[in-house]
């Protein structure tokens, strides 16, 4: 992993990010075109509303250029529930550990927002067997599949994680 001393945190949204994120998203080649443009309006509406979005984002920089990043929020109508909505590397840089951390640093800002569960949903496409076993392998079960979800032969995977 890169020294810590290289990663800049960043925790506000900045017109700029509509673009980077779109280039991270983009990079990974794992999203359609559609869910691209999700990860923007997620910063849409944090730059347009601010804090009262409910979305919250943690931005990873090194020399001066954002390389990952997680966004979530609280899920409505519950009241100690987080969904984590993205966690997003460059592809220039993954495989670093940068992806780890993100999760990490969201768990402990979710926690200080009174958080002590969080869901993530995944593909449950043969392309997304890394991303399962990322989760798992950062203390995530798998609490439900939902068959055909997102398309036949595509199941939505909702992973859980007390935190």
């Amino acid at each position: 992993m890169p020294e810590v001393s290289d990663i800049q945190l960043r925790f506000d949204a900045l017109p700029q990010d509509r673009i980077t994120v779109r280039q991270i998203v983009d990079s990974t080649g794992f999203f359609h075109a559609d869910e691209v443009d999700i990860a923007v309006e997620l910063v849409d509406e944090r730059l347009l509303k601010g804090e009262s979005s409910g979305y919250h984002f943690i931005f990873m920089e090194r020399d001066g250029r954002t390389i990952a990043y997680a966004c979530f929020g609280p899920i409505p109508c519950t009241k100690h529930s987080y969904d984590l909505y993205w966690i997003a590397v460059h592809q220039d840089v993954q495989r670093l550990g940068l992806g780890r951390r993100l999760v990490e640093l969201s768990e402990q800002r979710i926690r200080e927002l009174g958080g002590q569960r969080v869901y993530v949903d995944t593909s449950g496409r043969e392309q997304y067997r890394p991303t399962r076993q990322f989760y798992e392998r950062c203390g995530y079960v798998r609490e439900a599949t939902l068959t055909d979800f997102y398309d036949v032969d595509d199941d939505k995977v909702i992973y859980v994680r007390m935190i």
